[in-house]
């Protein structure tokens, strides 16, 4: 939303309109002080009226001109430097509205209204590309300036929302999100914020933290994340793992092959069910696409060994890699009897123990495709 652009007055109105604004502004009182401030002479200098037109060169000197004597800071005196900014923006002045607003701003620290003054110039940057310096001026209003309402808006959630889309920095995103989470929660979608929260905090390598925030996405199933169409599925699967006791891992590839080959070649069915992966673990055919319902799967081992010695290749598939492997198996007595055992290198960083560690997390069947 370009909020500035919502004072936008019609230039088709012409001097009527001016002359109706001007008029109110005197009915509020803005002929109460004749005499010229310090501060406002500031502004006397025919910089700041120059325009592309006399109208609106006579507008912007009546503005001034009311400028200077209204000196009190409140909604009046306010509403003649919106006018004047407002002025700037329709003619696309942004240098000259900067200059004026950043002038008025340090030269009336005590104006109420600085978050939308500063706000305009963060527009102003944003406008001429400068998406580092307006960045800056956006968060230096959430940081140092009180919340103002526009329109029934919220100046600080519209600069946490441009923040967010302008700083990559993960710290940095890491406190916009938390603002967005405790200060505006019925403005947002919860679930898409604590995702990315958890995904910043990941990023940096905070993984409690991280774990905390996926956990509090997961009932906001239904949000969606740009950029991250299997969020649920990846937060319920980092979750799952880390709440539980992850005693099926093997030091390596080579001691979890030998422990699978001795369960098979002992025909023990038990054993097969303790080394396979107890969170995540998949069973499916080769081009299934995995799903929440392939997840979990409880194989029932023993009816398709019963009877029957299970083999296996002497090594594993051909198509393995430092963090992927699979094991051909076949003599399961099943429509499709070669099962191929999938092995994967633990990327778990949360716990160092685990992490790069090897589980077997599932089982493609029939002959790969």
């Amino acid at each position: 939303m370009k909020w500035p652009i919502v004072y936008q007055r019609r230039r088709e109105e012409h001097p009527s309109r001016k002359k109706g604004f001007l008029s109110i502004l005197v009915i509020g009182g803005l002929l109460f002080s004749c005499a010229l401030t310090e501060k406002s002479s500031l502004f006397s200098d025919s910089y700041f009226t120059t325009a592309p037109t006399k109208y609106e060169a006579s507008t912007l000197s009546d503005l001034f001109s009311l400028l200077q004597k209204e000196t009190y800071p409140g909604e009046t005196q306010f509403s003649i430097v919106r006018e004047i900014a407002t002025e700037y923006l329709q003619t696309k002045d942004y240098h000259r509205l900067i200059n004026f607003v950043t002038l008025w701003s340090t030269t009336h620290p005590e104006d109420p209204y600085q978050s939308y003054l500063l706000f305009m110039v963060a527009y102003a940057y944003l406008e001429q590309g400068m998406k580092p310096v307006a960045a800056l001026y956006f968060d230096r209003i959430v940081k140092n300036y009180p919340d103002l309402m526009v329109q029934g808006k919220s100046i600080h959630l519209e600069c946490l929302n441009r923040l967010i889309e302008l700083v990559p920095n993960p710290q940095q995103q890491i406190w916009y999100y938390q603002e967005l989470i405790s200060r505006f929660p019925q403005h947002i979608d919860l679930g898409k914020a604590y995702f990315l929260l958890a995904k910043n905090y990941e990023k940096i390598g905070k993984w409690e933290e991280a774990i905390q925030n996926y956990s509090k996405f997961l009932p906001y199933y239904t949000s969606i994340i740009p950029g991250y169409p299997d969020a649920l599925d990846y937060a319920k699967k980092i979750v799952d793992f880390y709440n539980s006791p992850k005693d099926w891992t093997f030091d390596s590839l080579d001691s979890l092959v030998k422990a699978i080959k001795g369960a098979l070649d002992a025909g023990n069915s038990n054993l097969l069910n303790r080394y396979k992966a107890k969170v995540n673990f998949f069973a499916l055919s080769w081009g299934q696409e995995y799903d929440d319902r392939s997840s979990g799967e409880e194989v029932a081992f023993s009816p398709f060994m019963a009877g029957n010695r299970i083999r296996y290749a002497a090594e594993v598939d051909a198509s393995s890699n430092p963090n992927e492997a699979f094991l051909k198996t076949w003599g399961w007595s099943q429509r499709m009897s070669t099962w191929y055992f999938y092995f994967r290198k633990i990327n778990f960083p949360a716990d160092p123990n685990i992490h790069g560690r090897w589980e077997w997390a599932g089982i493609f069947y029939g002959e790969k495709l």
